[in-house]
């Protein structure tokens, strides 16, 4: 599941949860509490070892250019 789906499952969670309250909440004081909880979350999420797929393409992108630099030197 990506960041983005993952988020979003949260987001229709969360406004389950309140949509009893929708009738007295404003639309933007529910975007406000996503803008302020989002990054929190996904903080959660990542304690639970899980990362945002970018941060994983990073990664192993990062490592499959160390994997090329040690077979050249092993070469040499």
């Amino acid at each position: 599941m990506s960041d983005k789906d993952l988020l979003e499952a949260l987001k229709r969670i969360i406004e389950k949860e309140l949509s009893s309250l929708g009738a007295l909440i404003p639309k933007d004081v529910v975007s406000n509490i996503e803008r302020q909880i989002s990054p929190k979350l996904e903080k959660v999420i990542e304690q639970s070892g899980y990362v945002k797929k970018s941060k994983y393409e990073n990664l192993e992108r990062i490592i499959n250019d160390l994997e090329k630099r040690i077979d050249e030197l092993e070469k040499n």
